[in-house]
């Protein structure tokens, strides 16, 4: 309760929800930052940000970086909002689902999946289950979903069925590099499928290994568009045995990604919210040590 001994200062604004209805309508750059100006005046008048000037301020960012990069300030026909570029924002720590790998002061965080774990036997019950069903299926099947006909929002069943009897789940980029279904597939204990370093790379630094080799696989994009059938080529030489040494890897990440429910006790098990959180309190003290 005392500010004075706080090693940080969260700023509960959901900035995604504030410039989220006016991204694909036609409104000025002043409507689409009107929020985001009024919560930065608000906040450089507190106490706790006058002694450090935020730099030991943190905030979530719900979208992709990119929404929030508006180049130019006063442009009511380029896309987003300049909420980064904002001079109040240049000392802020940001956690967001993908970063700019050139901004020092981003952190990505995994995306939310459907999994909730109340307690640390929730997360063994579900590895075990991954375990469990865990399909042998012939290199030559692939299942698809399609979302234009089955629901693919908040973890549906047929997304999480699909991951479940596959062995490996191709992630192409969509708006970004990265992708909420990264997650979900892994959650089922399926190995992503990459095919673009920036999906991979200087991202999730907190919560997954560095070495992507040992949970993922990449195939280079360029490849791909030069040769379709390079893809099935490239996973079936993963033997069985590969296969089931990457599978167990990701089985041992799931507490890295999970988030757990707001009312868990996982005991000595750590989720997503609190890797990203110890994280940025580390980040901090070490900074006001230097």
């Amino acid at each position: 309760m005392n500010q004075d001994n706080a090693t940080a200062f969260y700023i509960p604004f959901y900035v995604g929800l504030a410039v989220g209805k006016f991204l694909w309508l036609k409104h000025t750059a002043r409507e689409i930052d009107f929020h985001s100006v009024k919560m930065l005046n608000w906040v450089e008048n507190q106490a706790p940000w006058k002694r450090r000037n935020g730099s030991d301020h943190f905030i979530l960012i719900g979208r992709l970086t990119w929404d929030f990069r508006r180049l130019s300030p006063d442009s009511d026909t380029e896309w987003g909002t300049n909420f980064l570029y904002m001079p109040l924002m240049k000392n802020v720590l940001r956690l967001t689902p993908e970063r700019n790998v050139w901004d020092d002061l981003e952190i990505s965080v995994p995306y939310p999946n459907p999994f909730h774990p109340r307690s640390e036997s929730d997360i063994h019950q579900w590895q075990r289950e991954v375990l469990m069903t865990y399909c042998k299926n012939e290199m030559s099947s692939c299942r698809a979903v399609d979302c234009s006909v089955t629901s693919c929002l908040d973890g549906a069943n047929a997304t999480i069925e699909a991951f479940l009897d596959s062995d490996f789940c191709l992630q192409p980029k969509g708006d970004g590099f990265t992708r909420r279904a990264t997650f979900d597939c892994m959650l089922a204990g399926t190995i992503p499928v990459f095919f673009w370093k920036g999906s991979f790379e200087n991202q999730y630094q907190w919560h997954l290994p560095k070495a992507a080799e040992t949970y993922s696989v990449f195939i280079d994009n360029k490849d791909v568009r030069n040769d379709s059938t390079i893809i099935r080529r490239v996973l079936e030489k993963y033997s069985r045995e590969d296969v089931k040494k990457m599978r167990e890897r990701i089985i041992d990440l799931m507490p890295k990604f999970l988030i757990a429910a707001f009312d868990a006790d996982l005991g000595s098990t750590k989720d997503a919210f609190d890797i990203a959180i110890e994280g940025a309190f580390k980040r901090f003290t070490l900074q006001r040590k230097t």
